[in-house]
């Protein structure tokens, strides 16, 4: 401990629950879900889930994986060599597919799931429509392709977030503190995530319990809006 009080925190990694009960389900990501809980019964061979970063997507993409063994991939890192490969379970997740990425690459592995009646997951930020997309057969593909969007997080959702966020952490919040928390923090999981970090980090550090004073305190010091960066 520091003459001031204080003590070294040490950066360990805390446990992150993945599961799909541990994905809260509100109005705002309801259609993503029931395509992750309707697999393999998907009206096409691929669906795309679009949303903004921090909101969920890689989690449903790992339940998705738990299901279905897919194999998991960047857009960008998509090769017309490897695409056999990233079918060998007969399925495969492709994250952030938006520009740059490996066009070709991309359209060569739509086609052969359809051939090998297989199932390819995309997730991204915004619609294909939206994108510059330079192969005119790939954008048709993608265009036709099931969409399920993401919408901003409620009210509900963010509550949900910041318990299960304490909770992975082992910290027991009162319901107090995160309606406290809730009144006064930006919208986003982003945000939620950097917020329930700092709360943890100074815990830890200054040895404190995580009361609603204390929380306003690090909400005090936390306050100019660029720390929260854009993890939203």
């Amino acid at each position: 401990m520091t003459g001031t009080g204080r003590q070294l925190v040490l950066e360990l990694p805390h446990r992150q629950a993945l599961g799909r009960d541990d994905f809260l389900v509100t109005a705002s990501n309801t259609a993503a879900v029931a395509l992750i809980d309707h697999w393999p019964d998907w009206p096409a061979h691929a669906a795309m889930i679009v949303g903004p970063p921090g909101s969920g997507k890689s989690h449903l993409v790992e339940v998705w994986r738990q299901r279905s063994k897919a194999a998991r991939v960047q857009a960008a890192d998509v090769r017309v060599e490897t695409t056999p490969e990233l079918l060998l379970s007969g399925a495969a997740a492709i994250e952030d597919a938006a520009p740059p990425l490996n066009e070709r690459g991309l359209f060569h592995l739509l086609n052969l799931a359809r051939q090998q009646d297989s199932s390819v997951l995309l997730t991204a930020e915004t619609r294909p429509e939206h994108w510059k997309i330079a192969l005119p057969d790939l954008l048709s593909r993608l265009k036709a392709i099931p969409v399920l969007e993401i919408l901003p997080p409620d009210d509900a959702l963010l509550r949900g977030v910041l318990v299960k966020l304490f909770f992975d952490r082992q910290i027991a919040a009162a319901e107090a503190t995160i309606s406290f928390m809730l009144a006064r923090m930006p919208r986003s999981l982003g945000a939620a995530r950097l917020l329930v970090a700092e709360v943890d980090r100074r815990a830890l550090e200054e040895r404190a319990e995580v009361t609603r004073p204390f929380v306003a305190k690090v909400m005090e010091d936390f306050s100019d809006p660029g720390l929260f960066g854009d993890e939203d």
